[in-house]
């Protein structure tokens, strides 16, 4: 189902709610503009051109609550734009557009409970992308900055305090001090080792050469001091900008990204909490919500009893 197919199917069910159902201008607009948010939603966030209305899970729609609950909106809000869709995808059922309702089942949190923002392997490319073409000093620092940010799931204060001895190009492993002055080793991967050497090589000795006592931390800013916490988040919200997200961009959201790839590649709960530093696994926890459908469809494809 094309784009233009979906708005098609829209406009059926608007027609619906207008003629049989006789809802008046005002719910017809709420409906038309959560439908809306939704498909464009889609339209941003699908790896494919095409929103395929059939394919949509409940794990897309927990995503897309997350959004809704990171922008602000209200639980009211929120519960009214899940109540629109729920109605909707009724209606492709009932006239066959569709075989499931992804929102049937669907449990909103409760006032006060965050669900993790992460970004879909686009946006993340999209960043990617416009660092990769910036071959100055600060290109190849800020290369490196997304690529340790994501590979290694590491918090922005210790990302800053990283310094030159924690990170070991040859094995791919870099030391990180967290909460408490506990050290946890952790693994990064080619990219970012390939990031390393070209920003140790080419990038950090020009930065560093601004100070007449360089530091040892690994990130320098363009005087050739350590770069604070606010600086990585700045850079970040620049390249956010630049790279076309409409999300704010925060490191916290390359952490929350790691935790759940893992997850999703089915690494276990102990080894991300592991990584990521937890003292308690019931914070790691947190991330378990974004990644029941895998779970679900692993289950389905390997437990022979789990179908017919």
């Amino acid at each position: 189902m094309t784009v233009s197919e979906a708005e098609n199917e829209k406009q059926l069910f608007l027609d619906y709610l207008r003629i049989e159902r006789q809802y008046s201008d005002d719910t017809q607009k709420a409906y038309q503009g959560d439908i809306s948010e939704f498909l464009t939603f889609l339209s941003r966030t699908q790896s494919t051109k095409e929103i395929v209305l059939a394919d949509i899970t409940s794990f897309d729609v927990r995503v897309f609550l997350s959004e809704l609950y990171e922008k602000g909106d209200e639980s009211r809000t929120i519960a009214r734009k899940v109540s629109s869709l729920r109605s909707f995808y009724r209606f492709l059922v009932n006239n066959e557009l569709v075989n499931d309702n992804p929102f049937v089942g669907i449990i909103l949190k409760k006032p006060g409970q965050h669900l993790p923002r992460y970004f879909y392997q686009k946006e993340l490319n999209s960043m990617f992308d416009v660092v990769a073409k910036d071959k100055s000093a600060l290109g190849l620092r800020n290369q490196l900055l997304l690529e340790m940010l994501y590979g290694t799931g590491a918090r922005v204060s210790e990302i800053a305090n990283m310094t030159l001895q924690n990170v070991d190009s040859k094995a791919r492993v870099a030391t990180i001090t967290g909460k408490g002055n506990k050290t946890r080793i952790v693994p990064f991967g080619r990219y970012a080792a390939d990031a390393l050497a070209t920003y140790l090589e080419a990038g950090r000795p020009v930065l560093a050469s601004k100070q007449d006592e360089p530091s040892n931390k690994l990130f320098l800013n363009q005087r050739g001091a350590p770069v604070t916490t606010a600086g990585i988040e700045y850079i970040l919200k620049q390249i956010g900008k630049k790279a076309g997200l409409t999300q704010e961009v925060t490191a916290h959201m390359f952490r929350h990204t790691f935790a759940t790839d893992l997850l999703n590649n089915q690494a276990d709960l102990r080894t991300v909490q592991q990584l990521l530093g937890h003292s308690s696994l019931s914070t790691t926890q947190i991330y378990t919500h974004v990644t029941t459908e895998n779970l679900q469809k692993s289950y389905r494809n390997f437990f022979p009893r789990a179908s017919d």
